[in-house]
């Protein structure tokens, strides 16, 4: 009976996050290809990714902000803590379209953390909580689910109740993420045009590059909405 228990359970997971894996394989294949095609095309002012984020920091009087290369592959973020903007190698080295729009996304946090923009400032507020929740939630979620089998069955309930709603800090973190990733590129668009970085095809370009991005943060929303509905169906099954 319990192994019966365990492959329902399984089953009813794969039925569950299916369309999410799936929507989170084409962004990851959208970001790769959108990237790769326009990393290759150069801008026309022959500038790289460092060299723009430093044209688009001093335009926006943000002379404190640093900027740094950082290895890795896509890894471009900006760290609020330190003002640092990092960027990934042949984004800081390359002078590509792609370079360009990636760099402005992260000038664009840079921005958003200067102007105390409420999504981002609620976001980091959310950090320790997100990170226990992602981490811990679903082995409590589990664990109560063991408890309500061997144990008992109301302190399972409540166990497992507690690491959903643990989890749903995480959920909750990647809400707020898309409005804050979206803002910046929308600001990153803005800043491009107004300095004059780019030519239209290029803006149409960068904008690729960034619409693209987003995605990722779409799907990583979907699997973990889709995930906390799991754990409420779990949940919801303990009651029975």
């Amino acid at each position: 009976m319990l192994v019966g228990g365990i492959l329902g359970t399984m089953i009813l997971y794969v039925i569950i996050m299916s369309p999410a894996i799936i929507f989170m394989l084409y962004a990851q294949y959208k970001v790769s290809s959108t990237y790769k095609k326009y990393s290759k095309v150069a801008n026309m002012q022959r500038i790289t990714g460092a060299q723009a984020a430093d044209i688009l920091l001093r335009s926006s009087r943000l002379n404190d902000v640093q900027i740094q290369g950082v290895r890795g592959h896509l890894t471009d973020h900006y760290d609020p803590r330190n003002k640092v903007l990092r960027l990934s190698e042949e984004v800081y080295t390359k002078p590509s379209v792609a370079s360009l729009g990636i760099a402005a996304h992260e000038v664009g946090h840079a921005v958003q953390h200067n102007v105390g923009y409420a999504p981002m400032r609620a976001r980091a507020a959310l950090v320790p909580a997100a990170n226990l929740g992602s981490n811990l939630g679903g082995m409590i979620v589990f664990a109560g689910l063991l408890m309500s089998v061997f144990i008992s069955s109301e302190f399972g309930y409540h166990v497992a109740f507690a690491g959903v709603i643990l989890f749903s800090a995480a959920v909750l973190f990647t809400l707020i993420t898309l409005p804050v990733e979206y803002n910046a590129s929308r600001r990153a668009r803005q800043m491009l045009n107004s300095t004059g970085l780019v030519s239209r095809e290029e803006a149409n370009a960068a904008s690729a590059v960034l619409s693209a991005a987003a995605l990722t943060y779409v799907a990583a929303l979907l699997s973990a909405v889709a995930t906390l509905f799991f754990y409420v169906l779990l949940l919801l099954g303990m009651r029975r």
